[in-house]
């Protein structure tokens, strides 16, 4: 039963700053960005609904329900804290924490470093009400070429904190309409209207007319406190889902933090570290059920000891997370996985390798302190990672759905080998028995099936710049066609990567021989980067066939090379 209180807009950002609204250690971190943020103002000055506020009343002197943490007032994350007595009345808001957020960011304080302003030239008739963040008032727009006709081409932004508290201070919208215009030497008669009218709306939607709408969610005391918990947890995952939903995994991360208030400092900062090899909350938690031999752990399965096993083994998942980063990094895989948004399975399983070993936690990150062919578990994952991302075996269309098939016979396989070497063989000869279109060796009748971007990024060095180039026809497309079939021509043995300001410029259309006689500065490093043939006769159009038997040796060698370190 849930029991509507109205308060106005200064009324709720007061009881923010007050920390008597507070947020759930089961609510998520702030997702809406600028522009939702400044569309809520423009809808808050429009007089318009935006939705009601949903909380639980704790009392003084009582333990609440849920760890909880205040508002941030710029953005940055603020840890929950967990009192076994309030010291005051609060409210926990579980429905509203986005727009709450927003109006306190925006009359208070600021995200990214930027603060609030609103144009006092706005188009009030039309009700239609610019607000922007900004760091830099100078970097504001200046001219609204919409307006010429009206004379009205200027913009008269304002700090939307200075506007509230002179307001707050004073209760006087024409008062402090008039010091603004007077500071501002406005002399024109329609800016001054424009300047009044839009002082009084700002005014009246903030400080008179109460828009929010507090609805107080009741909880029999008496009752079991998980039991209590996981049903605001379910009340949460409905209200939201009006709103700006929650995912899956945001919501799992909820249920977590609802049995284990510690999950939340445990999610912020893991992520916070390791993002940089594609860590993000989903693939976290995916790892935390995965590490317990369980990939398929259904939300209603979900208890407390999933999430004490996180907080439990904080210490040694965060050791496991470091040797991982040390194995991509030793492996030249650091830049692959850092570049852009790769798949997270095969990580999955190293750090299950790494974490199921009978070595102490403070030891774990020294796993790959020496990475040469002794270690045999460097050695093993280094080749199965290889030889799957070449295969693009984590890819759709590879014979196996990867997040359900793929996981699930992985694990099969590599619970049976804790403590153990990485059981290499059994997980390849798992690849060939399902079957999949896969390949142990690399073979040049094998070479036209890899994954084109995983290959190009062994075939050069492993940096991260491929990214930002074009594959280009080492020697081009139009002085082969009618010559040979259109597969000998695309193909990778006729593929390079260059900038793509030299691809679409100076090497459009250039046989392989123009190109490096009369526009490659340095030959000895441009055939070495791309794998050339270094025999010039090679270069020349009419030995294709040649050229690319040469080039093809020259990239298995180098494919090669790798694989066996």
């Amino acid at each position: 039963m849930a029991n509507w209180d109205p308060i106005t807009v200064e009324d709720a950002v007061s009881k923010i700053s007050d920390n008597i609204f507070v947020l759930p250690v089961i609510q998520r971190r702030l997702v809406w960005d600028e522009e939702k943020m400044e569309l809520l103002f423009d809808t808050l000055l429009k007089g318009n609904s935006f939705g009601g506020i949903m909380v639980i009343e704790e009392e003084k002197n009582n333990k609440p329900l849920f760890a909880f943490r205040y508002f941030t007032k710029d953005g940055s994350l603020i840890d929950s804290i967990n009192l076994e007595n309030l010291n005051q009345n609060h409210f926990f808001v579980i429905d509203g924490q986005q727009r709450f957020q927003s109006f306190y960011m925006g009359i208070m304080g600021s995200i990214n470093g930027k603060i609030l302003y609103l144009d006092l030239f706005s188009d009030f008739n039309n009700m239609e009400y610019e607000f922007e963040f900004e760091n830099d008032a100078t970097k504001l727009p200046k001219i609204n070429s919409d307006r010429l006709d009206e004379g009205l081409e200027e913009h008269k932004w304002y700090p939307v904190n200075q506007l509230f508290r002179q307001l707050k201070d004073t209760h006087d919208e024409d008062y402090i309409a008039d010091k603004i215009i007077e500071a501002g030497g406005v002399a024109e008669e329609i800016k001054q209207t424009h300047i009044r009218k839009n002082v009084r709306t700002f005014y009246k939607n903030l400080f008179t007319i109460k828009h929010v709408g507090i609805a107080k969610v009741t909880i029999n005391k008496k009752s079991d406190e998980v039991a209590n918990r996981q049903r605001i947890v379910e009340l949460f995952r409905r209200l939201n889902d009006g709103g700006t939903k929650l995912s899956a995994y945001d919501l799992v991360a909820s249920i977590l933090k609802g049995f284990e208030w510690k999950m939340e400092k445990f999610l912020d900062e893991t992520l916070k570290d390791y993002q940089d090899i594609g860590m993000s909350q989903d693939n976290l938690i995916k790892l935390i059920f995965l590490l317990r031999d369980n990939h398929t752990k259904e939300m209603s399965d979900i208890d407390s000891n999933d999430a004490k096993f996180a907080v439990d083994n904080k210490d040694r998942i965060c050791e496991t997370l470091s040797a991982l980063k040390k194995f991509l990094i030793a492996s030249k895989l650091h830049e692959y996985y850092k570049s852009e948004n790769r798949s997270f399975i095969p990580l999955y399983f190293i750090a299950y390798h790494i974490f199921h070993k009978q070595t102490l936690t403070d030891n774990l990150h020294k796993l790959f302190d020496t990475y040469d062919t002794a270690n045999l578990d460097y050695k093993y994952l280094h080749k199965w990672i290889y030889l799957s991302l070449l295969n693009g075996l984590f890819s759709r269309g590879k014979g196996w759905i990867p997040y359900k098939t793929g996981i699930k016979k992985l694990l099969n396989v590599i619970k049976i080998y804790k403590n153990k070497d990485f059981p290499l063989e059994k997980i390849l000869d798992t690849y060939k028995n399902h079957p999949l279109f896969f390949f142990d060796t690399i073979t040049e009748t094998n070479l036209k099936f890899l994954d084109m971007p995983f290959l190009f990024y062994v075939l050069y060095d492993r940096e991260a710049t491929i990214r930002l180039q074009d594959i280009d026809h080492v020697q081009p497309t139009n002085k082969l066609q009618g010559k040979y079939d259109s597969n000998f021509i695309n193909c990778v043995e006729n593929y390079q990567l260059l900038d793509i300001g030299t691809n679409r410029g100076t090497k459009r259309e250039k046989s392989l021989t123009e190109w490096i006689t009369k526009e490659v500065d340095n030959r000895k490093i441009y055939l070495s980067r791309h794998l050339i043939p270094p025999d010039k006769k090679l270069w020349e159009l009419e030995n294709y066939e040649l050229f690319v038997k040469e080039r093809r040796n020259l990239i298995l060698q180098k494919i090669n090379s790798v694989l066996n370190l």
